[in-house]
């Protein structure tokens, strides 16, 4: 049987026991359709039909490319993208070969677009305070009344308190919560329809408005999140790599930088060293408290700090027991 050891290096590396704990934690918490698993935090349609064979049926995407490739991989039963799109003809396309879409619109034009492109259900996006996407709550209403004038089902509503999933104090993240997700609610009694749809790993506890939470990094987690006292998932991404130089001045060095991480939340983490930077295909630790340096020639597994971009940037996951490597999901969903 394959090891970890067998591998090529950096290789995503996911641990079996870590992803399916993940999972039914969830899926207790959040079960069946109140679940909408954000398939942008791993991209990869094996994963997702994990999640699917725990309980739930519709998934939330980022891209067109996710939506065709979860219709493709059998995974159309309900698919919200949750972002605006202004060319939705491949979308149209998806819904022609028998999948059902829903796209999230905050104007005019992108309402224009869904029309144009063949999609026929949305969501109105409310803007809860996180400055992206999303209409003012005030304009939700009028949103919704024009959709359905151009002969579209209005669902319901979304919003999606981004700015709050990291905030370090529960309290404060509750607080704030409960302050967005007061205007999601108001907007959607203008909006009508049955769905509201928001929230995230940070905000599984808080968010207790949404009809439908949008959660994705939980299955496989970083440290960002794992920072947080109040969300309980394991870490069940690595990254491998191999320690390739090792310098008496204290160093060593492994095989996996800038490209195999994503960097937007700060480095890698490594149990039992000090990560000193990371370049484009290194990265360079120091020993910990009472550490000691690898040696040439081991591997070593790295804690990415972001686990949706980390992801995107490999073609490929590991699923690991122990010593035993148990599958290979690619990482299909990437690109555009």
């Amino acid at each position: 049987m394959t090891t970890p050891a067998d591998l090529s290096t950096p290789a995503l590396v996911v641990d079996s026991g870590a992803l399916e704990r993940n999972l039914a934690l969830m899926a207790q918490a959040w079960p069946g359709r109140r679940l909408r698993p954000h398939v942008k935090a791993h991209k990869t349609t094996g994963l997702a039909h994990r999640q699917a064979a725990a309980g739930h049926a519709g998934f939330t995407c980022a891209t067109v490319r996710e939506v065709e490739g979860m219709a493709a991989a059998g995974l159309g039963e309900d698919l919200l993208l949750a972002n605006e799109v202004l060319d939705m003809r491949r979308l149209g396309a998806v819904v022609e070969a028998g999948a059902r879409v829903t796209v999230a619109v905050d104007s005019p034009e992108v309402l224009r677009a869904a029309v144009d492109g063949g999609v026929r259900e949305v969501l109105v996006d409310v803007d809860v305070g996180l400055p992206r996407c999303g209409c003012a709550p005030e304009d939700a209403g009028r949103l919704a009344d024009a959709a359905r004038a151009a002969g579209l089902e209005v669902r319901g509503t979304m919003g999606y308190e981004g700015h709050l999933m990291l905030v370090a104090d529960p309290d404060e993240r509750a607080r704030r919560t409960a302050e967005a997700t007061g205007l999601l609610r108001r907007a959607a009694a203008d909006v009508g329809g049955e769905v509201l749809s928001g929230g995230g790993t940070g905000t599984w506890r808080t968010n207790g408005v949404v009809t439908e939470l949008q959660a994705g990094s939980y299955a496989l987690m970083d440290t960002a999140y794992a920072a947080l006292p109040d969300v309980p998932f394991e870490q069940a991404l690595t990254v491998l790599a191999t320690v390739v130089s090792v310098n008496r001045g204290g160093w060593a060095v492994a095989d996996a930088g800038l490209k195999a991480f994503g960097m937007d939340h700060g480095n890698p983490s490594l149990p039992g060293a000090k990560v000193l930077y990371c370049s484009d295909e290194h990265t360079v630790v120091a020993p910990g408290d009472g550490g000691a340096l690898p040696a040439v020639g081991d591997r070593v597994r790295f804690l990415p700090a972001h686990v949706d971009p980390t992801c995107a940037l490999h073609e490929r996951m590991w699923v690991v027991d122990g010593d035993d490597v148990l599958d290979c999901w690619p990482v299909d969903l990437r690109g555009w």
